[in-house]
């Protein structure tokens, strides 16, 4: 009793941290964050609403990821290009964290309960430019924990600049603008809103392509790498890609300490690959998003 012990914790101080996940495998295989891949993917308008305009008409896209263990995470989409300048999508986000135990005050079993996650999305992208692209997400985000219910309403705000010739691409993404409009109880949480700034290359003469995204720039107590998130295509042809990323926060936080060792059993580092046909793009990766296992996510799309 006369020895002091400082323990050390997190807690998250945002509702809905779900929407931080990736919905596409191929932003996912670049370190998870990536707001300007210019591909005919529809996932990547989760990341960034300004790359709908990239999306082929009536483009349906469809996202799986084995989050942890008994928890699971799906998306879809559904892409119109309409007359003239503007994309519209409509899309959908859901996670399970599975079964869970309900007992009572004297831990006695009296059943069980699960809990999940839903976001409704709705797409605009609009030709504001040449080569200047903007984007608007609307979402309606509700949760449910046993018999408990919260609601919420956000708005994703994105702009992209494609330069073909020089193959440059630049983007700038508010996320999750908004707030509850519902509570589980009289305490209101905050969105996890997060301003991310972002560039992708293509290195001339070679079929390399470099990414690189800065995420959470609102918060300043973070070291500045812990900002950073790097991810390199390896371009094999216009119809097949193997990539990597690295992601230092995700690293940093989920480094374990043992017998005075630090690890980050492989978190931050994520790999994919992927085949992009004319109709049908099909796309895989591997990433690590909790400590305690590993997770696939697979991208599957289809030009009707």
């Amino acid at each position: 009793m006369l020895f002091a012990v400082t323990c050390y914790a997190q807690e998250s101080q945002t509702q809905y941290n779900f929407l931080r996940l990736p919905s596409g495998a191929h932003a996912a295989a670049l370190g998870g964050e990536n707001i300007t891949l210019i591909e005919d993917d529809p996932s990547l308008m989760f990341s960034n609403p300004a790359l709908a305009a990239s999306v082929s008409d009536m483009s349906i896209g469809l996202n799986y990821m084995n989050y942890m263990s008994g928890a699971n995470y799906a998306s879809a989409s559904f892409t119109k290009a309409m007359k003239g300048k503007a994309t519209l999508a409509g899309g959908v986000q859901y996670i399970n964290y599975g079964k869970m135990k309900e007992v009572d005050e004297n831990n006695i079993q009296k059943g069980e309960f699960s809990a999940n996650d839903i976001a409704l999305n709705a797409i605009l992208s609009y030709q504001l430019g040449k080569n200047l692209v903007g984007g608007i997400t609307a979402k309606f985000i509700t949760s449910y924990l046993a018999d408990y219910n919260s609601v919420a309403v956000g708005v994703d705000l994105g702009i992209n600049y494609y330069d073909p010739e020089r193959e440059w691409s630049v983007s700038a993404v508010a996320k999750n603008l908004g707030g509850e409009v519902k509570a589980y109880n009289e305490d209101y949480g905050k969105m996890p809103f997060d301003l991310q700034i972002g560039v992708s290359k293509t290195v001339t003469g070679a079929p390399f392509r470099i990414s690189a995204t800065l995420t959470d720039m609102t918060h300043y107590d973070y070291r500045f790498i812990n900002h950073l998130n790097l991810g390199l295509d390896i371009l094999l042809s216009n119809q097949i890609w193997i990539g990597g990323g690295y992601n230092f926060r995700r690293a940093d936080e989920m480094t374990i300490q043992s017998n005075d060792e630090e690890s980050t059993h492989g978190a931050g580092l994520s790999l994919g690959a992927g085949v992009n046909l004319d109709r049908f793009k099909l796309n895989v990766a591997y990433g690590k998003y909790h400590v305690s296992s590993s997770s696939l996510l697979v991208s599957v799309a289809l030009a009707l």
